[in-house]
């Protein structure tokens, strides 16, 4: 059987579906999920900041403060999958928000008394990094849990909306923050909100069982490597993995360059940047509300190869821009296109992802993947630093735009075999 979506027997399946409802302890995980990731949003950045404005730190050191906490935090996560897959999710997702409030809150708690150094700074950022990697393997597995199959796309959808809709709220509030009380405050914000996500996770009431899979003896490099074993195994989590690595770090390789284009080539003003950065995250929020209904109508098939090709183009399309508001515009045109079709592509892929790894695979699955993305991305953002020092700004973000485009050879256009839990 083919995964075509509701095609032919659209009718009835649709009308099956919309008779199972999200159950309330989904509700439960997701404000919980929203008030974690609004205080995320609103501490974004602040890390650095505080290390150039408080400990004066140099450019060297804030470069190397996130790739040092990027790698080590890899690092640590790695023996991390397979003790969370054989312990219940929730009470590891509770121990992963408290850490962060943990590492995060000491940071004003320090500034305040006038102690903060920039060793801690790496620490916390570790510390930080670290537990999201944890929170989000244990959390896969425990939506799959709380989710039926036929309503995942649904469910991954609403997950997805809350993540625009607190960056395009989170941003904005975070910045007026910081002009107004000092980035301490959004750090103590970001600290609080994964205390009041912890309790919030502490309500949910449906019953979870010790997991019947258990290690056995002299298996845990075996079990380190699980997740990505079961990522090479099964052929279309294998090409979306690759592409997702690609298209995940040229992506993030062109982030830098774009703010030296348009901050340096195009000598737009703060406002102008953040408008940039900000206006197009509507475009995600649209792409994936509308995510669940063309996977009604056309196929979640078409949706992950349609929206996963479609968002290789527009970074190209920045290369045009000029200064000036026409500038602006096609900048701020292209980014909330390509966000608009990741916001389509992301639920699709995250229910693929999570119906074709088994429940025994799920947190090593996630954190394979987490220390992937998180290894691949720093090399492909030394690269484009490197290629743009010996070229130009426009010359780095072109080689993006050429790999982001490759990328999409990297989908499976073969066709998709129904995944079932």
């Amino acid at each position: 059987m083919t995964y075509r979506g509701p095609v032919p027997a659209a009718t009835n399946r649709t009308a099956s579906e919309r008779s199972i409802q999200l159950s309330p302890d989904f509700y439960r995980l997701w404000r919980a999920i929203a008030v974690s990731q609004l205080g995320s949003a609103v501490g974004a950045g602040a890390l650095p900041l505080i290390a150039i404005l408080l400990v004066h730190a140099s450019a060297l050191q804030v470069t190397m403060m996130a790739a040092i906490s990027g790698v080590v935090a890899a690092v640590l996560a790695l023996p991390l999958g397979p003790w969370v897959e054989f312990r219940r999710k929730r009470p590891v997702m509770i121990a992963a928000n408290l850490a962060s409030f943990t590492a995060l809150v000491s940071v004003p708690a320090v500034a305040w008394m006038g102690t903060l150094t920039y060793p801690q700074l790496c620490v916390v950022a570790t510390l930080s990094a670290v537990s999201a990697i944890v929170f989000n393997a244990a959390n896969g597995a425990y939506v799959k849990s709380l989710v039926p199959e036929p309503i995942r796309v649904r469910a991954n959808s609403r997950l997805e909306t809350l993540f625009w809709t607190v960056s395009t709220i989170g941003a904005p509030l975070g910045g007026a923050l910081i002009s107004l009380s000092g980035a301490t405050i959004t750090v103590l914000i970001d600290a609080l909100s994964y205390l009041a996500a912890a309790l919030g996770l502490r309500r949910i009431t449906t019953f979870e069982p010790e997991p019947e899979h258990h290690r056995r003896e002299h298996e845990w490099i075996s079990e380190v490597r699980g997740g990505w074993s079961c990522l090479l195994a099964d052929r279309v989590l294998r090409r979306l993995f690759c592409n997702a690595m690609v298209f995940g770090g040229a992506l993030t390789a062109a982030g830098p360059l774009m703010a030296l284009l348009m901050l340096r080539d195009l000598q737009f003003t703060a406002w102008q940047y953040g408008l940039a950065l900000g206006l197009p995250t509507l475009g995600g929020l649209f792409g994936s509300v509308c995510a669940p209904r063309l996977v009604t109508h056309i196929g979640p098939r078409a949706v992950l190869l349609g929206a996963g090709t479609a968002r290789t183009f527009w970074l190209a399309l920045m290369l045009f821009a000029q200064p000036g508001t026409a500038g602006l515009i096609v900048i701020v045109t292209a980014d909330t296109a390509l966000l608009f079709c990741a916001g389509m592509f992301n639920p699709v892929f995250t229910t693929y992802r999570m119906n074709a790894t088994t429940d025994r695979s799920m947190a090593r699955v996630g954190t394979a993947w987490s220390i992937s993305a998180r290894t691949f991305q720093p090399a492909f953002i030394a690269a484009g630093g490197f290629l743009a020092a010996m070229t130009s700004t426009r010359t780095a973000i072109a080689a993006a735009a050429i790999i982001l485009l490759a990328s999409s050879l990297l989908l499976p256009w073969k066709r998709i075999r129904t995944p079932h839990a």
